[in-house]
């Protein structure tokens, strides 16, 4: 069922395809790297990273970045989906232990790779202290800063999902809405187009209000694409924090019904998205090429995400025939 609205949705998105030409070169690296860093990959958990295709994903949202950045992004995006599997499904960290990752990340963010935190150690601490090197080489402080705040956010979204989970609470869809935009990392990966552009945006620019309705509106549109993708495992283990079992509890319909009501939403907005993108106002000729590159990254982000998860085997469900 789902499968097939995935498919349709994609073929309503105006939005075009792009991959990096390096994604899959730096998808063999990934492995290699993993490896050295003594992250504990039995054979299983080896083949699930080799066939989620992590840098196909950030090939699709950055295809225009040098090979060493791809490897830096796919690194950072490998780090957050690692993250994001300890922390969700019948294993998951606790509340008080995300936290703990939470203040651990945060401070090698923004004090440098000294920083010592005990809650934050070992094989996944290594693999960020790598990925964040250039980053923090290359890009201003204000940039990192920047960086760091979307990265608190989303890890404090991920400690409430949990803690809501772990105590039975399901949301309602006001309050998931809102929830997830904080869980998808969506905001995380925005400041990355910078670091892939080179072309890092003043402030006042970055969080201009026509930038930032952008911004939220492409973060609501991937994550309810992904929402539907996942609907299947976030029924086993999610605690009801999906747009879908939302939209089902909230209007009492049942799942099909809740699928379809999302996915009508998902084609509004995705229109809403087009005008408002094409309404950015200029920012000067000093600032507008680095507006669009950040623009179209923003939009990238969509579309990454839709052909991401129809390939990848992270979502049986999505690529079922």
């Amino acid at each position: 069922m789902t499968a097939a609205v995935l498919r349709a949705l994609r073929s309503d998105c105006p939005i075009a395809p792009g991959i990096s030409p390096h994604a899959d070169a730096v998808q063999g690296w990934l492995v290699g790297q993993l490896d050295r860093l003594g992250l504990p990959l039995d054979p299983a958990t080896r083949q699930r990273l080799a066939r989620a295709g992590f840098a196909r994903y950030a090939g699709r949202l950055y295809p225009d970045a040098t090979e060493p950045d791809l490897r830096v992004l796919t690194a950072l995006f490998t780090w957050f989906f690692l993250v994001d599997d300890a922390c969700d499904g019948p294993d998951r960290l606790a509340p008080a232990q995300i936290r703990a990752l939470r203040d651990g990340t945060l401070a090698l963010l923004r004090e440098g790779p000294r920083a010592r935190h005990p809650g934050f150690s070992g094989p996944l601490r290594r693999l960020l202290v790598q990925a964040w090197r250039e980053p923090r080489r290359r890009m201003p402080a204000r940039w990192r800063l920047r960086f760091a705040d979307a990265v608190a956010d989303h890890l404090d979204g991920v400690a409430r999902e949990s803690a809501a989970t772990t105590a039975g609470r399901p949301p309602g869809v006001a309050e998931y809405v809102r929830l997830r935009r904080a869980t998808s990392a969506a905001f995380v990966s925005y400041p990355l187009i910078e670091f892939a552009s080179r072309r890092p945006l003043p402030d006042a620019v970055y969080h201009h209000p026509a930038l930032r309705r952008l911004a939220e509106l492409a973060n609501d549109l991937l994550s309810w694409f992904n929402d539907i993708a996942s609907l299947e495992r976030d029924r086993a283990t999610g605690g009801g924090h999906n747009l879908v079992l939302a939209v089902a509890a909230e209007r009492g319909v049942p799942l099909p019904v809740a699928v379809d009501l999302v996915a009508g939403h998902w084609r509004a907005e995705m229109s809403r998205f087009s005008a408002l993108r094409a309404a950015v106002p200029s920012f000067g000729p000093a600032l507008d090429e680095a507006v669009t590159a950040h623009l179209d990254g923003v939009a990238a982000a969509v579309r990454g995400t839709i052909d991401w998860t129809l390939e990848s085997a992270r979502y049986p469900a999505a690529v079922a025939p």
